[in-house]
């Protein structure tokens, strides 16, 4: 059980000035909802779970972080979010999910286990890849189940991933691509799921584990978010090294041959976990950049102030999730790039989403591609 005294104490919410810098800055708020991080904070001070089981936007917060950057008092926002879920999951209370909970199901059947997968038709002929052992292990999330559960949205976020074992291979590498894998559990932790959170970590890390891999490559930023800061605890001697697939190439770039795409403008669309979560803003702007005739334009928000995707955990899908999309989108197509490249298929997908509004399509819609495809795409 979460003892609220321990979360107000490691999380800094003792500290809060109630000066409602978090409310003005959250995006929810910005577009016209109720939520006030403020009000979550002072419930978790009280230390009476009632109070926190009473919030009726208990499921609202997007996770995104952009509160924790501007609090003066340096509270750590997302420990109390996280706590005040684990609470509510406790007590049987949990989010409307949106798909009717499959995502959820999902998730709990791959962390119950004794299911058969099919993991692995996504990938091309010709393409080189271990099933079990290997020094790279590239994790490739649960994109291949977006892309069956999605294809009337046009988002593709199974080619991101068929491009970055492409470029592994273009670098004489023979990456592991497991189908033994399951989700990394990101979602069900963040709404409180802790148990099946545990399950999903503890066959996931022994998997990798057991393939002596000294790298773990994943294209996801949510993956990587869990990866880095919730699984080190569950391996049983030193982790891999964990990289972003922008990490990877940064430094390989030099090593494919790459063609000029012609003067391709493109803007960057940071993922909340990869930039404010682990402040990795520069790895994917670097490889977008080192790619021959790419121009990067940025958005008028970016890196720390850069807009969330408004996805949360498959949990906020409502009208002010759709108004933040948009007023993203709009910021995209103002720069007059011609595609908006991004580094987690989870924005790929709720920003399709949001442009199939067939009444603001014409405004707002743009292409979108993975970083790791538009390298692929100019490898000569």
């Amino acid at each position: 059980m979460v003892e609220l005294a321990e979360v107000t104490r490691k999380s800094r919410a003792w500290a809060c000035y109630d000066c409602g810098k978090c409310t003005a800055t959250c995006p929810i708020a910005r577009v016209g909802g109720s939520y006030s991080p403020r009000r979550h904070i002072l419930s978790s001070n009280t230390g009476d779970p009632r109070e926190v089981l009473e919030l009726e936007t208990l499921f609202a917060c997007l996770s995104c972080s952009l509160c924790e950057q501007r609090c003066p008092a340096q509270v750590i926002y997302t420990d109390i979010v996280l706590a005040h879920r684990e609470i509510a999951h406790d007590e049987g209370i949990e989010p409307d999910c949106p798909h009717g909970g499959t995502l959820q199901s999902i998730m709990r059947l791959m962390a119950t286990g004794g299911m058969e997968q099919n993991r692995m038709e996504w990938l091309d002929k010709g393409v080189q890849t271990e099933p079990e052992k290997g020094e790279i292990f590239y994790w490739t999330g649960c994109a291949v189940y977006y892309d069956a559960l999605f294809p009337d949205y046009g988002a593709r976020p199974i080619e991101g991933v068929k491009a970055a074992v492409n470029i592994f291979n273009k670098l004489d590498v023979t990456p592991v691509v497991s189908p033994l894998e399951r989700c990394c559990g990101h979602d069900l932790l963040w709404n409180g799921d802790v148990g099946n959170f545990e399950k999903l970590a503890r066959h996931n890390v022994k998997l990798v584990e057991e393939s002596g891999a000294e790298m773990l490559v994943t294209s996801c930023a949510e993956c990587l978010h869990i990866w880095k800061k919730e699984y080190q605890r569950f391996f049983a001697g030193q982790p891999p090294e964990i990289l972003h697939i922008s990490e990877y190439l940064v430094e390989r770039m030099p090593d494919l041959e790459l063609k000029d795409n012609g003067g391709l403008k493109v803007t960057y669309q940071d993922p909340c976990r990869l930039g404010r979560h682990l402040e990795i803003y520069d790895p994917p702007r670097e490889v977008v950049t080192a790619v021959p005739g790419v121009e990067l334009v940025e958005m008028q928000h970016t890196k720390a102030s850069s807009a969330c995707c408004a996805g949360g955990t498959w949990s906020n899908c409502d009208i002010f999730a759709k108004k933040i999309q948009v007023d993203r989108l709009r910021e995209a197509r103002a720069t007059g790039a011609e595609i908006m490249v991004t580094a987690c298929p989870k924005c790929q997908i709720h920003f399709s989403c949001a442009m199939k509004d067939p009444n603001l399509k014409e405004e707002i819609e743009i292409e979108m591609r993975d970083v790791a495809e538009l390298v692929a795409d100019a490898i000569a």
